[in-house]
């Protein structure tokens, strides 16, 4: 009795995990196949043991079907993920620059297995992991998690912040400084993994790349309230504060009104969302207000679209414009005067 009853655990497991990995709507088995697949694992089946086993997992929730087409038998409809929802996070995967090259093949080998065998083979074969666009930095995993703990745990963190810079004999090094920091947020923006946090030592947020950091400890010290260096009071709320931010920049919020050409709507939409205050239109322009933190990222951003965008206000956010177009014009002006022979 005990060896019946082992083999019959043993068979409807091995039947649950049949149906992820082998079948699918284009791949189906009738209950001779299934039975002829156990046998290859040792395991003994009848169909008649099939068919009872099949409706098991169906009341445990597995969407199991029967094919009546040119591919008879049973196989697996439903599941947790679908193709294109793997895809999509496969997708993530690849173009996250964060995640090292080997550990973007780890991930990505995972989310296939949440797939039909026959499915991530096919996905498999048309996926490539361009390494020189990966990070380098092995700890991310373990030092996110650190991270994500201090966060819920509200406690101070420190950790070496890793950066390049050309040295006076003109070769690339590479500098590290040691950090003490409340840490409030993790934001993944422009394909970077970002910390957001306070430096002790000031009073604003400060925000450095996960895959720059290295060595991280939490501090049994507890993390200063965001309150006292932000505007959030009792949820930092880093959705509001990523949309407000530009190529990650820090500066100071402000209220801006903008003449944008209508060319541009569905850029402005994307960027402050489809409830963006519009004061005035008309068949050449729109105007809008929105609230952003101003600085070198927002500038930047302001300028990739030439005149299709001018800033009215703020003043002295104008005239930062109007500085960055003054220095452009006067390196460009003495480049051609140099070619030029002048």
């Amino acid at each position: 009795m005990e060896k019946g009853s082992n083999n019959s655990k043993r068979r409807l497991l091995a039947l649950a995990e049949f149906f992820k990995k082998r079948t699918d709507e284009e791949h189906a088995f009738s209950a001779g196949e299934i039975c002829d697949y156990l046998a290859g694992l040792g395991i003994v089946a009848e169909r008649k043991a099939i068919y009872s086993d099949i409706e098991a997992l169906r009341e445990s929730g597995y969407d199991i079907l029967c094919s009546r087409g040119g591919n008879k038998g049973f196989f697996l409809a439903d599941r947790e993920f679908q193709e294109a929802e793997a895809r999509l996070m496969i997708d993530a995967v690849q173009t996250a620059r964060f995640i090292t090259a080997k550990k973007s093949s780890e991930l990505v080998s995972k989310i296939s297995g949440l797939l039909s065998e026959p499915v991530a083979e096919k996905m498999l074969d048309k996926i490539y992991i361009n390494s020189a666009n990966k990070g380098k930095n092995e700890e991310v995993y373990y030092n996110i998690d650190l991270l994500y703990r201090a966060i819920c745990d509200k406690k101070q963190v420190s950790f070496y912040y890793y950066h390049h810079y050309v040295a006076k004999d003109l070769s690339i090094k590479t500098s590290e400084r040691s950090f003490a920091v409340s840490p409030y947020a993790l934001i993944w923006s422009n394909d970077h993994y970002y910390l957001i946090s306070n430096n002790n030592r000031y009073n604003n947020l400060m925000h450095t790349r996960i895959d720059r950091i290295k060595k991280v400890k939490i501090l049994d010290r507890p993390a200063r309230p965001f309150s006292e260096v932000s505007e959030y009071q009792d949820v930092f709320d880093s959705a509001d504060y990523e949309q407000k931010l530009f190529n990650m920049f820090s500066g100071t919020e402000q209220r801006v009104t903008m003449r944008c050409a209508n060319s541009i709507l569905e850029e402005i939409f994307d960027r402050f969302g489809d409830s963006t205050a519009i004061v005035s239109r008309n068949a050449d322009n729109f105007t809008v207000t929105a609230d952003v933190i101003t600085g070198e990222g927002f500038i930047s951003w302001v300028m990739q679209y030439g005149g299709r965008i001018e800033i009215l206000a703020p003043q002295e956010l104008r005239e930062s414009v109007f500085r960055r177009v003054q220095d452009l014009y006067y390196i460009y002006q003495d480049k051609g005067r140099r070619e030029g022979g002048e």
